[in-house]
């Protein structure tokens, strides 16, 4: 079976094709990615309606590479794959009116992926792929959840956040100290000049017993202590990053730790964009690898939003029986959806 995967819930395009047999793990056959980045820069942040323009200019034309890519020909497709949800409505609007097109075209079936499975099944996408069950720590734009994965479709929400998810106190942080969009990045790669207990900075909850996230008081201490810097913030601006780093990086890890410790697993899956940063992997593999714990990350290249996560999260879930593709081609999309509603089957539209 050959799958057509389509993403476009915010600021990236993806489009790849997965072919998935009955016994063993679907495999990437091709896949083709568009960031938006240099759009947005200009303003500081995502402008969705200038998003789901470009997920139009981009979608097609991304479909005919991945197809010359992988050496096969758009008729040759069973079932076209997307975005569902969560995330920015126009943008998946986008996904999901050029999926049911294509597949109404082709007199194919379509599916809706949750964008979050995309991301917790994406390790499996690499050299190295992890076993169920697992212990999951999803740090993906506005996410920041700690669930226990049983198996396809089977998951408990075990922690997340209650106000700013990790990636956001990244980009925030980053934007009150004048770093470009995205902020993230360029405020990891600062900090790496810098001296991470040069700023005594807040760990919210990491202490509360339990195992969810608050971010949005680490963020109003990197703006207190920029105000209090003033026009020394230029010279200090390195301490700051890695300070403001050290204290995200420190709250995941514990957390992810207690829930390893609660659960009695021995696997850590880390998925999304904040899963990319060098820090959190090398404290992560560090504290893991004293305890026997194996960790599991997606490729670097498939950490961010992918076609190929949506692709393969259709896969699993045909494989594992969970939800069948559907010959009709009303749709409807979903931006707020959480992952643990996954359970069970669920129609695509209605």
């Amino acid at each position: 079976m050959l799958l057509l995967g389509i993403e476009s819930s915010c600021d990236e395009t993806g489009v790849a094709l997965v072919e998935g047999g009955r016994d063993g793990l679907p495999r990437l056959a091709a896949h083709a990615l568009h960031s938006q980045i240099a759009m947005h820069q200009a303003y500081g942040g995502v402008v969705p309606e200038l998003a789901s323009r470009d997920h139009i200019r981009r979608v097609l034309p991304l479909a005919q590479s991945v197809l010359a890519e992988a050496g096969r020909d758009l008729g040759e497709v069973d079932v076209v794959a997307y975005t569902r949800g969560p995330g920015l409505a126009g943008a998946l609007l986008v996904g999901a009116g050029v999926a049911c097109a294509l597949a109404a075209a082709l007199g194919r079936p379509v599916m809706g992926v949750h964008h979050l499975e995309g991301h917790l099944l994406s390790p499996f996408l690499g050299a190295d792929p992890p076993e169920f069950p697992f212990v999951a720590l999803l740090v993906s734009g506005g996410h920041t959840q700690l669930m226990r994965v049983d198996g396809v479709g089977r998951y408990e929400l075990m922690g997340e956040t209650i106000d700013d998810a990790a990636g956001e106190a990244f980009d925030k942080s980053a934007k009150l100290m004048g770093l470009p969009y995205p902020g993230g990045p360029w405020l990891a790669k600062l900090a790496e000049a810098g001296d991470p207990a040069a700023f005594k900075l807040p760990r919210p909850l990491l202490h509360s017993g339990d195992l969810d996230f608050s971010f949005a008081g680490l963020k109003t201490a990197v703006l207190t202590q920029t105000r209090k810097l003033g026009a020394a913030l230029e010279a200090r601006k390195a301490d700051l990053a890695a300070s403001t780093q050290a204290a995200i990086v420190e709250v995941l890890l514990k957390k992810s730790l207690r829930a390893i410790e609660d659960s009695g697993l021995k696997r850590l899956v880390v998925a999304g964009g904040v899963g990319a940063n060098r820090e959190l992997r090398a404290q992560l593999d560090a504290a893991c690898a004293k305890r026997g714990v194996r960790v599991h990350y997606p490729e670097l290249h498939l950490c961010t939003d992918n076609g190929a996560m949506i692709a393969m999260a259709a896969a699993m879930r045909l494989q594992a029986g969970l939800q069948q593709p559907t010959g009709r081609y009303a749709f409807d999309v979903k931006p707020r959806w959480p992952l643990a509603s996954l359970g069970t089957p669920e129609p695509q539209f209605g």
